[in-house]
């Protein structure tokens, strides 16, 4: 079983055009899947929900806007698939690349798979405006060196996990803001699971959110956060 999580704050419409094209894709190939729509608070009186069941997906509402990471966590840990995959509600890339990660983690024994921006082969940062371009190349820049060394391309909307390593993962994240890709490759270092950095291709623009020059500050107390958060012992493994 394939399960594809999709949060969403106010994105009915952005769900509406862009979940047919992926379900036609997962049909064509034949997967075994769960789509699942958690919806992040966005008080649209069922209009997520409507798009979400008519479209024959699971939705989940949570009851309070609690930010992008909790809604992915929420979806991450009601889903039964062994593998377990979350990407935007714009669907902004290929399919194919949603194929080439479920094979890395089926045939090839990794343990996450996350895609990179930066990578030779991506088209992505030669697609979007260079005003999104410098504040994601400073916080890339930052996260890189300091906190996830080796891993720079942390904020990737396309990423995907073993069922076990899903559950040990969000178990433990406590960033639920826009930073809680860098928490969650951070945990996934210290417990030195097999990652596999995959290219990925830009399909779509409709339903981007975050804004880093905008949401710099935050962001960057949040990095401050997980280190503290790790000097506490809040990501240890349970004994």
């Amino acid at each position: 079983m394939i399960s594809i999580i999709i949060p969403s704050y106010k994105s009915a419409k952005i769900l509406a055009n862009q979940l047919p094209g992926l379900i036609s894709h997962l049909n064509a190939k034949q997967y075994n899947y769960e789509i699942i729509v958690v919806d992040d608070g966005s008080m649209d009186e069922g209009e997520t929900e409507n798009v979400a069941k008519k479209l024959n997906c699971k939705f989940f509402g949570n009851p309070k806007n609690l930010g992008k990471g909790g809604a992915v966590k929420n979806g991450m840990l009601m889903a039964t698939g062994d593998i377990r995959i979350f990407t935007d509600a714009d669907i902004p890339f290929e399919y194919k690349n949603l194929d080439s990660f479920i094979e890395y983690l089926q045939t090839k024994d990794y343990d996450i798979a996350i895609g990179d921006r930066t990578l030779p082969e991506s088209t992505y940062f030669t697609e979007i405006s260079n005003k999104r371009k410098l504040g994601s190349n400073i916080f890339t820049f930052i996260v890189g060196r300091f906190i996830t060394t080796g891993v720079f391309d942390t904020q990737c909307g396309l990423k995907a996990f073993k069922k076990n390593i899903a559950i040990d993962l969000f178990e433990k994240t406590k960033i639920f803001s826009f930073a809680f890709d860098v928490e969650l490759i951070y945990i996934a270092l210290k417990r030195n699971y097999d990652i596999k950095k995959l290219p990925v291709n830009l399909r779509s623009q409709e339903g981007s959110s975050v804004n880093l020059l905008r949401h710099s500050f935050g962001m960057v107390a949040d990095l401050f956060k997980i280190k503290i958060n790790h000097l506490r012992g809040l990501y240890n493994k349970k004994s």
